[in-house]
């Protein structure tokens, strides 16, 4: 194997890349070179979706094909050039960690080094990493339904979205589920949690043959989940540009909402997106420079919900137990002789 090393001179800086010529994607013989060349030709738009944000690292350091990936959610005790940027976060846990803040393309090179070509930016601002500035909505296609069901489920989203004085944009997840994001004024977690779950239920009502907020598997059907716990502190979602890891290296694409309805997944791969960028650019480039909206009508629809019934969603199985939120008991499990049929313990 290749021990050689290259280095990029970006922003002023230099970035040593080493053994370029490794294998990251062996079906389509892109090196880990020619993955550091393809962040570098889409530069503007996969940096500005990371910028000032603490950015957990999905580490392949062995290509799809190699070693066990792990995630790095706390910057390197040891190696990290001093210009890399960090932020303190804080975990469901209590715990906090110092993370990487990604300020320039040169951090994301270094990234890159490391064996990531998927990042995960939390949803926040380094400066402000309790507050979240972006509403992000996850439509997961269950058994049964693919990503034209998604994106069916997200052009009415974006409806939705309007009502409550919202701007959506639209990715692929470089899966076959469609992001949707917006620009919002700083909110608490639980507030854009709450939001979410609030435009998922509406977005149900609207479509109840195609999207479900239903938190258990057993009860999604053949639906679109619109995962609302992506909203919950830690649970970060892949950025725009991004790399999937799977042999035919898709990526996460930025999309106009005139394209979705004819979208294929798969025709966006960090051999084809380089082409689209240097022609169209960054079609996300709106999304940073959106005036952000406020949760407050969304969050109204949360209290009217409440007031009808429908109140707290299960939280992820690794968080503690939160206020009001229902047992973590999927339905099948339950004993009716102690839950009633809302879910709750009866005594």
């Amino acid at each position: 194997m290749p021990t050689d090393a290259r280095t990029l001179e970006l922003d002023g800086r230099s970035v040593r890349l080493t053994s370029p010529g490794k294998p990251y994607f062996p079906d389509l013989g892109l090196t880990k070179g020619d993955v550091a060349d393809y962040f570098v030709a889409v530069g503007g738009g996969a940096l500005d979706a990371v910028r000032g944000r603490p950015t957990t690292m999905e580490r392949w350091p062995g290509g799809v094909t190699g070693e066990e990936p792990f995630y790095q959610k706390r910057i390197p005790a040891k190696g990290a050039p001093e210009w890399v940027g960090r932020a303190t976060v804080t975990f469901p846990s209590g715990r906090t960690a110092e993370t990487v803040c990604p300020g320039d393309l040169a951090t994301l090179v270094w990234m890159v080094n490391l064996g990531s070509f998927r990042f995960h930016p939390w949803p926040v601002r380094c400066a402000d990493t309790d507050r979240v500035d972006q509403l992000r909505l996850d439509l997961d296609p269950q058994p049964g339904t693919g990503f034209a069901d998604a994106a069916r489920a997200a052009l009415e989203l974006r409806a939705v979205l309007a009502e409550v004085g919202l701007q959506g944009f639209c990715k692929t997840s470089g899966g076959r589920g469609v992001h949707v994001f917006a620009p919002i004024e700083p909110a608490e977690f639980v507030d854009a949690r709450h939001a979410a779950i609030a435009l998922g239920r509406e977005l149900a009502r609207r479509l109840p043959d195609l999207v479900t907020v239903a938190w258990w598997k057993e009860e999604r059907g053949a639906r679109v989940f619109l995962d609302f716990n992506q909203m919950a502190r830690d649970r970060l979602m892949a950025s725009a540009y991004s790399i999937r890891p799977v042999p035919q290296a898709r990526v996460s694409a930025p999309l106009e909402w005139d394209e979705l309805p004819d979208a294929d997944p798969e025709a966006f791969t960090a051999v084809t997106m380089p082409a689209r960028y240097a022609e169209r650019g960054d079609v996300w480039a709106p999304l940073y420079a959106a005036r952000p909206g406020s949760l407050a009508a969304a969050l109204a629809w949360w209290e009217r919900d409440v007031a009808d019934g429908e109140g707290e969603l299960p939280y992820p199985p690794d968080y503690p137990k939160m206020p009001g939120e229902p047992p973590r008991v999927q339905p099948s499990r339950r004993n009716p002789a102690n839950w009633d049929a809302a879910g709750r313990r009866r005594g």
